[in-house]
């Protein structure tokens, strides 16, 4: 979990959950509403219910007396058109065994004794706009249930009680509700080793799908996800648990790795399976083709209406058997409504009712490809308008997705238009053709990749470069790699025509790399690729191997990357040596990593730029990296910020820095470096004619210090920029640098602020405007 600010830029880590509700982070000191945001299958449910777990132990936020929970979903499905958060709180959510009224005034009376989780913000759908609704502040008056949340979210209704809110990424809660933003990132490869020994208790079965894992990088990326990860783990087991020797290394895409759960399910559930291990594939959908598609039927009239709950009249209403059910794909949830228990029904989770519905689309022989198409081109559910929530929705059409705006329709939407390319693969026509008719499953794949073509043509032509940098592009490479069309790609990768190509702040994982590389290897010449602060880890250097030829600056930055990743990396970049700019900032980068990058440097003469800043790299790793600096000829930035190299590692880079021909900017900021390692690099500055900037930012120097880079600076002429911000610094350090910088015009700035000097010392000195106090 990783907190962000009010721009989408990282903060820092969240490593226990009670730092959900501390200061730390805070956008909006007046809101109460913590923001959770994530892709499908990353977690946010799980995170809820272990905060619940922890609440029932005792073990979070002591002071919660009360701990209420809704699925957001719920907001859909109320019988009546205006409810009152008395009856929100004990005729849909619990029954007190107490008096119900004495409870609430307590409540009213204590709000910060409360604490609720709503799950699925993005679920909502209602026909009406939020700019619409009025304040209401009274807890008994009956409102719109809707309303009704938003007034909770924004402290208007149980003001001071706390709120923690999901969403998928995409979705916007206006920042004055916002107290805190938090974005859930997925499994580490850290994180998947300690899931993988928590799933499999046996050590030879934990070996054995490590190293399967390890054959199939694509896998291990999806297994950044950690919904992901549970399937794919499930599989696994259902195969060790039959003696089968069948093996998921000839699984590429996410709809490969569902049609494979659909199988094992289904053999699951059924007697027959333990007597027919070795049916096909094929075989087993076919003989659940009717179960599988009055499954399908629900669960695209559900996407059709933003429709996620089903009542028992609904189940009825498609047919669907209790045999249907117990093949495990939909699941009886407990409802309150007032008058007891009411059998109400959902798809065990968004993605697997987004892939039914997919199935239903390619599988329904009634289904024509126009209509496969106009399904996410310009569907409008029957009479229900879908006035959106236009201030939370931004990215949704009032009319429906059109060719135009097709990736930026609401997720369910995106996901089932992923399954349903998966499911139109080439790999995928020997199945099909065992349920449905040969000729309109050509049909309807023709017809998807000429959309595919035409959304191609649409985006890269007229707004290349703007979309590139928005999540909607990642969909677009998600659609082309999942239909495994080599065409589409080609032509994809033909029509770039800018030299840079930005995912930043995209929520990026692992496994889009091999969508971006199924693209990127068709590219006929070098290109920018800017990835920082995503989930890349390790897997996901991996998937980029392919693509590493054409890139000529790779940022990585904020990824999760460890010492295994970086080895992958520069193997591969000392291959072509063409890197010009490396980003490896904010990673998990040791001393054995840093090793690695030094053989970069020192191999590569195209690398000019790089940035290894906030590893865990100390002084022998510092060493190694000054020492390739040394030997390099052409790296000209170096940004060594917030590791531990120390004075040795200082002294390291000071003789680096002696006669250095092209070194232009070096920050050691944050390193540890005392006073003795100041005089070393200011030392060396008297044999350097190339550097212009040194950033020395938060590390311990004193007025020592400063008094030799006061006297070096009377000899070297290059140095432009000098940053000695946070350190020991006095008045007496300061005067040492104004008078140096009276006999010399060549220095532009010298930064002291956040040093041992009160602001009326600093007034004194204002004289010298290329001191910044």
């Amino acid at each position: 979990m990783e907190l962000t600010n009010a721009v989408n830029e990282t903060k820092g880590n969240i490593s226990h959950l009670e730092d959900l509700f501390n200061d730390t982070g805070v956008i909006n000191e007046d809101a109460e509403t913590v923001f959770i945001t994530g892709d499908a299958g990353v977690g946010k449910t799980i995170l809820l219910q272990r905060l619940q777990n922890l609440w029932s132990k005792g073990e979070l936020c002591a002071d919660a007396k009360f701990f209420f929970k809704f699925r957001c979903r719920i907001f859909n499905s109320f019988e009546e058109d205006k409810i009152s958060l008395r009856d929100l709180l004990f005729k849909y959510n619990c029954y007190p065994d107490k008096d119900a009224d004495e409870i609430f005034s307590y409540i009213l009376q204590h709000p910060a004794s409360v604490l609720f989780t709503l799950d699925g913000f993005d679920e909502i759908n209602v026909d009406c706009d939020l700019n619409d609704i009025p304040e209401i502040s009274s807890p008994f008056d009956p409102t719109h249930p809707v309303a009704l949340l938003m007034n909770l979210l924004h402290g208007n209704l149980l003001k001071n009680s706390r709120k923690l809110l999901t969403a998928r990424i995409g979705t916007e809660l206006p920042l004055r509700m916002v107290r805190k933003r938090v974005t859930l990132k997925g499994f580490s490869k850290d994180h998947l080793l300690q899931y993988l020994k928590k799933f499999f208790k046996n050590k030879p079965h934990q070996a054995s799908v490590l190293t399967q894992l390890e054959a199939n990088p694509h896998l291990c990326s999806l297994c950044s996800v950690p919904l992901f990860c549970w399937i794919i783990f499930k599989c696994y087991e259902h195969f060790q648990s039959t003696c089968s020797s069948q093996q998921l290394l000839d699984y590429v895409t996410l709809s490969d790795v569902y049609l494979l759960m659909l199988e094992v399910f289904i053999n699951h559930s059924s007697k027959a399976a333990l007597n027919k291990r070795n049916k096909s594939q094929n075989e087993t959908f076919r003989t659940k083709r009717e179960a599988l598609m009055r499954l399908g039927k629900l669960a695209k009239e559900g996407i059709e209406n933003s429709n996620f709950i089903f009542n028992q009249e609904q189940i009825t209403a498609a047919d669907i058997s209790e045999e249907d059910l117990q093949l495990g794909f939909v699941k009886s949830i407990g409802h309150y409504d007032g008058c007891g228990n009411q059998s109400t029904y959902e798809f065990l989770h968004l993605t697997l009712q987004s892939f039914f519905a997919a199935f239903s689309l390619v599988v329904d022989d009634k289904i024509s490809a126009k209509e496969l198409i106009k399904f996410f081109t310009g569907h409008v559910p029957p009479g229900k308008p879908q006035r959106m929530l236009i201030s939370l929705f931004p990215h949704q059409s009032l009319k429906g997705p059109s060719k135009e705006n097709l990736l930026q329709c609401r997720e369910h939407f995106q996901l089932t238009i992923f399954f349903l390319c998966g499911l139109l693969s080439k790999t995928k026509i020997d199945l099909l053709n065992h349920l449905t008719c040969q000729t309109k499953v050509q049909k309807k794949r023709s017809a998807l990749k000429s959309y595919l073509v035409g959304c191609v043509k649409t985006y890269m032509v007229n707004d290349f470069y703007q979309m590139c940098a928005v999540p909607r592009f990642k969909w677009l490479l998600r659609y082309i790699f999942e239909v495994q069309s080599k065409e589409v790609a080609k032509l994809a990768a033909k029509r770039i025509c800018k030299d840079c190509i930005n995912f930043t702040y995209c929520n990026v994982y692992s496994a889009d790399c091999s969508a971006i590389t199924f693209m990127l290897r068709y590219l006929q010449k070098t290109i920018v690729l800017e990835l920082d602060n995503n989930n890349i880890n390790d897997y996901g250097v991996k998937e980029l191997i392919p693509c590493f030829s054409k890139l000529r600056t790779i940022r990585l930055n904020a990824n999760q990357i460890t010492d295994d990743g970086v080895q992958v990396l520069t193997e591969e970049l000392r291959k072509y040596k063409i890197v010009q700019s490396l980003g490896l900032y904010k990673n998990q980068i040791t001393d054995i990593g840093a090793q690695y990058v030094s053989t970069l440097i020192a191999e590569c003469s195209s690398l000019i730029k790089l940035a290894i800043g906030y590893n865990k790299i100390t002084t022998e790793g510092g060493k190694m990296l000054a020492q390739a600096v040394r030997k390099s000829k052409t790296i000209k930035h170096l940004w060594m910020w917030g590791n531990r190299i120390g004075d040795e590692g200082a002294v390291a880079f000071a003789e680096a820095l002696r006669n250095h021909p092209s070194l232009r900017e070096l920050s050691l900021a944050a390193n540890h470096i005392s006073t003795e390692g100041g005089k070393h690099l200011a030392s060396a500055l008297e044999d350097n004619s190339s550097l212009k900037t040194l950033w020395l930012t938060a590390n311990e120097m004193d007025d020592e210090a400063t008094r030799c880079f006061a006297d070096v600076l009377k000899v070297n002429r290059s140095l432009q920029t000098l940053w000695l911000v946070e350190n020991n610094i006095t008045l007496l350090g300061a005067n040492d640098l104004i008078a140096a910088l009276r006999e010399i015009s060549s220095m532009q700035e010298i930064c002291l602020k956040n040093n041992k000097i009160s602001i009326e010392e600093a007034t004194a000195l204002k004289a010298e405007q290329r001191i910044v106090f």
